[in-house]
């Protein structure tokens, strides 16, 4: 997966708390194992009218926020069901941060898994940072994955905290399967080893 270093790019505001899996990407576009092509699906329920035609109303359809890669979002994001689907469908739109006080475990889990940054902050960090998302096409921020940071569009920063082993894997690129290949030096190593010592096996 790409490696997430900085990250600069306009933070969509999503004043909803309890932002469940089905509302990130409904059951009707669960129907393939592939990671590309949930962009158009998610939030679709909101995204789009009964017709099908776009709800002017909701944040992604406004011009300012059409190419957003970060989310401000309310508390308990990505709660109910595990799908993986929900991470690949924020991903394949081009969101690559979300940011709340507080998430569900798996989809906290598969963000990581899929190079997507979940960051926890306070709820006073929360608001300022809803307040530099809804600057429309001024709601530009940066996040830092190095240095735990997040700069504001005023020069404000927002520090937060991160599992250090999931930092690492985000950095340099590497999700579950990566990180196992690091090891295959080693791993090639100990199977001849085995095999030497215990052919039958």
């Amino acid at each position: 997966m790409d490696k997430f270093t900085t990250l600069t790019g306009v933070a969509a505001p999503l004043h909803f708390i309890n932002i469940d899996t089905d509302m990130i990407i409904p059951k009707d576009y669960l129907k393939t194992i592939k990671r590309t092509g949930l962009g158009k699906g998610l939030f679709a329920e909101m995204r789009y009218l009964d017709d099908g035609s776009e709800n002017p109303d909701f944040v992604l359809n406004k011009p300012a926020y059409r190419h957003a890669s970060i989310l401000v979002a309310g508390d308990n994001f990505g709660c109910g069901s595990s799908r993986e689907h929900a991470p690949w469908a924020l991903l394949d739109y081009g969101i690559r941060c979300v940011i709340s006080t507080s998430f569900a475990d798996i989809f906290y889990n598969n963000c990581f898994n899929n190079g997507i940054l979940p960051i926890r902050v306070d709820k006073e960090d929360l608001d300022k940072l809803f307040d530099d998302a809804e600057r429309g096409e001024n709601s530009r921020i940066t996040i830092d994955l190095a240095a735990q940071e997040i700069h504001g569009p005023d020069g404000g920063v927002v520090h937060f905290d991160i599992d250090a082993e999931r930092k690492e894997k985000l950095l340099n690129g590497l999700d579950d399967i990566g990180l196992t290949m690091v090891k295959q030096p080693e791993i090639a190593t100990f199977e001849a080893a085995v095999a030497e010592e215990r052919p039958w096996a």
